[in-house]
């Protein structure tokens, strides 16, 4: 007999997004949301940092922004079911618009999927509803409209906004535009992050964005839970913050190996940052540009970059290697104030094997907080980060941009004594040549930023010193 507090996935049928409001005082966004036999969920996203003018911008695009942000943002509670429907009420959505979400609800679930034993693809359709269901008004009455004033478009203040996440990579790219004064972006930034921030001496706006704790409850009662695409929703938070902040372009820090899938289920991809890939970029920025602002510009700056390229910038960038991080476990919610590196995951493996072929060995321990090479015990995990079959879910790079690491280290006598650079050799030189090594620290041509000025400003900060 099941437990009758238990939650019961398969008997969900429709994810529905509800209504939302935007209090203009407050800057307190509300989102609700609901299963088609309850329960119901409401979230808030609230744009902490007092905007420095009262421009706006246009109403229509602003709750357009808004909608979106709200569909994309449904992926952390409709993952507690995964029913094969989400249904937009009581709004309007064309199906390019709907296209886009349903890629985001598949593709950028499909590592949950994995986890879960789901399907991949993720079979899921997501279409607009004008009827009001039976149990929208789970979470009782909340008014829907958006006030925002008309504005002289002229008056948009303009400048860049650079999300900050605390890795190597968003430091790379605001040192590179710092002649252009960015404004750095966080959503929920960690202490470490506030701290890198505050040593940028550039101005940060802050967001949070609390989840229902409900789907805390019911994560421990029998729903499912894994990997959102985080990425997309905080690039739709940021979108919104245009219309506050005044900014007209979002330069994302997000290298090209972001696109290389993680794995291959059945025949199908499964990318663990597919809200990073430049598929994903494309998708978003023709949303942007065609149904919320066209004076908006979405794009990663780095993108024409491999991972090799940005470590190498960042190696000579000493002095925040003492403050970033980039371990998933110091930014988990039970982790210590002053937890930094684990140094016992494939997030710390990679980052220092990307940093090693630029730095001593006593530097990147001093990162790291350990010598990872010297230990025989990491050389499988450093061995899955080349690997077709084990690559780790994470947010890290190419495999070849891993082999090819191993094989400069090879080369490096300081560095090819070590115990994971003497097991690993043999198998990185059979991976990557030379030349595709040397591939590796070049731009990609044809993915630059839309903005020329940005794109020759990130170019000179990672081209080699002669």
């Amino acid at each position: 007999m099941d437990h009758p507090d238990r939650f019961d996935p398969a008997s969900v049928g429709a994810f529905r997004v509800l209504d939302h409001r935007f209090d203009p005082v407050t800057r307190e966004l509300t989102l609700r949301y609901a299963f088609d036999r309850g329960p119901a969920f409401e979230e808030s996203v609230i744009f902490e940092t007092q905007p420095h003018s009262d421009w706006r911008g246009p109403a229509a695009g602003f709750e357009r922004a808004l909608l979106h942000l709200q569909i994309a943002a449904g992926t952390s509670y409709y993952k507690a079911a995964a029913p094969p429907l989400v249904e937009v009420v009581g709004a309007d959505l064309p199906g390019c618009e709907a296209e886009f979400h349903r890629r985001l609800y598949d593709d950028g679930l499909r590592e949950f999927a994995v986890a879960n034993g789901l399907p991949v693809p993720l079979p899921v359709a997501v279409r607009p509803s004008r009827a009001v269901p039976e149990g929208a008004d789970l979470a009782g009455p909340l008014p829907t409209g958006t006030k925002v004033p008309a504005h002289d478009p002229t008056a948009r203040p303009g400048g860049l906004a650079v999300p900050i996440g605390g890795g190597k990579d968003s430091m790379v790219l605001i040192e590179a535009l710092r002649p252009f004064t960015p404004t750095l972006f966080a959503v929920n930034p960690h202490p470490l992050v506030e701290e890198l921030a505050a040593g940028t001496g550039l101005d940060l706006v802050v967001v949070r964005r609390r989840l229902d704790p409900s789907l805390a409850v019911l994560n421990r009662s029998g729903a499912m839970n894994g990997h959102v695409p985080i990425t997309a929703i905080v690039s739709l938070i940021a979108v919104v913050g245009s219309f506050l902040y005044g900014y007209d372009a979002i330069a994302m820090a997000v290298e090209r190996s972001a696109s290389e899938e993680t794995r291959f289920v059945g025949g199908a991809t499964v990318n663990h940052q597919f809200s990073k890939s430049a598929e994903f970029e494309g998708l978003l920025r023709h949303l942007v540009t065609s149904a919320i602002d066209p004076g908006l510009t979405y794009a990663s700056a780095l993108r024409p970059y491999s991972e090799l390229a940005i470590a190498r910038a960042f190696a000579g960038l000493t002095g925040y290697h003492p403050t970033f991080c980039s371990c998933n476990r110091a930014f988990r919610q039970d982790a210590a104030p002053d937890q930094r590196w684990c140094g016992d995951c494939p997030k710390c493996r990679f980052v220092g094997l990307m940093l090693a072929p630029f730095l001593t060995p006593a530097a990147v321990s001093g990162i790291i907080g350990r010598d990872l090479f010297a230990d025989p015990g990491q050389v499988a995990g450093f061995a899955a980060l080349m690997s077709d079959e084990d690559k780790p879910f994470e947010c890290v790079g190419e495999r070849r941009e891993s082999a090819a690491a191993i094989r400069m280290l090879s080369e490096l006598p300081e560095w090819s004594a070590t115990a994971v650079v003497r097991a690993l050799a043999p198998r990185a030189r059979a991976l990557v040549s030379a030349s595709e090594v040397a591939s590796l620290l070049v731009a990609e041509d044809g993915s630059a930023f839309p903005d020329p000025s940005v794109a020759a400003a990130v170019d000179r900060a990672l081209s080699p010193v002669p």
